[in-house]
């Protein structure tokens, strides 16, 4: 054991001081410091995490929209041309729209996904229902389990449909049409929940005046979170939806559909671009939330600068000596440096553990707070049902590396003003 790192640990023994009291607060706020920043790093990184899962696991991975106008008008040619591409794994023709539901004197605006029963269950996956099936068939309707709950409706209920042309058209009027809540689904997040009804894509037609044609053709792939592959699917996809096989073109005009309709110009977009407010909201709060919280890092560090401003002091006369044996200032500095690196080190280990600890009991810890009357993670704000969360080891490391590189510039100060004392004036 050298002797700067010898003399630093003998100064850290408990001792009827000041200074041990100090070090003991010291090396806690470092503790505390690091715990903080990697809990909440982890829990915006899982926050990202679920609702990516939610968006990839509900909304498509790529929609096929019209470049022009709002309806693609050989939607069976395309999707049956997607379809036999490799990486696809579903395709669903859907007529999208957001319309009015009541139901006693309870009104509603979700978006109603028109698609086909069999495309349903395949593309969304939102598990098992709720109540009830999902059964499209006939005049029915599935609705989320917090958008029922909002009309005050359930299965067997029938919920009045208002089309959305009867805002839109100045010189008609359109009835509203009654509908039966076949089922009730939940996919555990809120927004879809509670603003999303599914129907029969030939219901949902009628209701917008279409006779055929759809609004956007959804894609569901198998590498939506690889952005190379996915990139390179995205191109394929739109290549293949602008330009149908002739194959299908056929089969279509021998079925006696107008597989010599126009074609409609075409463009893709994919879910990052659908969502990609939500996703630089998130990365820019995780952002600043981390430097907010590197703060209180920071003024844990000045208090282990302090605690060696007052170690330096109370040493005064032992570092006399040693300069009067023939230590070196670059001795001196190492004992206070390595002090509190010594500090850093035991605060850093300390919050890992800390850290670890609370991630570990963490959906116990705010179900306690919640029974105390003190909600931090109410379910109709943030739209999940539990709190999630991802250790990121680079996160682990960039934490650390911080820590200890202002932990060196905290105890740089106090270790030159060691080193630059007088050993005759330190020894009076």
């Amino acid at each position: 054991m050298n002797f700067p790192f010898f003399l630093a640990t003998k100064y850290l023994k408990p001792k009827r001081s000041v200074a041990s009291v100090i070090t003991c607060v010291s090396v806690l706020g470092v503790m505390l410091g690091v715990a903080a920043v990697i809990i909440v790093r982890s829990v915006m990184t899982g926050f990202g995490d679920e609702w990516e899962k939610k968006i990839l696991s509900f909304k498509p991975h790529i929609s096929i929209l019209p470049v022009r106008g709002n309806v693609v008008a050989n939607e069976d040619n395309v999707a049956a041309a997607v379809r036999a591409l490799p990486g696809v794994t579903c395709v669903t023709p859907e007529v999208d729209t957001r319309v009015l539901l009541s139901y006693r004197e309870r009104v509603l605006a979700p978006v109603l996904l028109g698609v086909d029963a069999g495309d349903f269950t395949a593309a969304y996956k939102i598990g098992a229902p709720r109540a009830g099936t999902f059964d499209l068939d006939g005049d029915s309707i599935v609705l989320g389990v917090h958008a029922a709950r909002t009309l005050g409706c359930w299965v067997g209920d029938e919920v009045t449909v208002y089309s959305p042309r009867t805002l839109a058209s100045q010189d008609e009027v359109f009835l509203p049409i009654k509908w039966k809540v076949a089922g009730i689904f939940s996919c555990g997040q809120y927004d879809y929940d509670s603003g999303y009804a599914v129907a029969s894509l030939a219901n949902v037609r009628d209701l917008m005046g279409l006779e055929k044609g759809v609004f956007a053709i959804h894609v569901k792939t198998d590498c939506p979170t690889d952005p190379a592959k996915f990139r390179a699917l995205v191109d394929t996809v739109l290549e293949a939806a602008q330009s149908p096989s002739t194959k299908h073109q056929r089969s279509a005009s021998t079925s006696g559909e107008a597989a010599q309709a126009p074609k409609t110009p075409l463009r893709a977009l994919t879910w990052r671009e659908a969502d990609r407010e939500l996703f630089a909201a998130l990365a820019v709060e995780k952002n600043m939330t981390a430097v907010l919280l590197l703060l209180i890092s920071l003024v844990a560090l000045f208090c282990v600068m302090n605690t060696l401003l007052v170690l330096t002091v109370q040493k005064t006369p032992e570092i006399g000596l040693l300069k009067a044996l023939g230590f070196s200032r670059r001795e001196i500095m190492g004992v206070f440096m390595t002090h509190g690196l010594v500090q850093c080190t035991a605060g850093i280990a300390l919050g890992l553990l800390a850290s670890w600890a609370v991630l570990s009991n963490l959906q116990r810890i705010v179900e306690w707070l919640g029974s105390v009357g003190v909600p931090v993670f109410p379910e109709s704000v943030y739209g999940l049902a539990e709190i999630p969360h991802r250790v990121i080891f680079s996160d682990i490391v960039w934490t650390v590396a911080f820590v200890y590189a202002f932990g060196l510039l905290a105890s740089f100060i106090p270790a030159l003003i060691a080193s630059t004392k007088d050993p005759v004036k330190a020894l009076e």
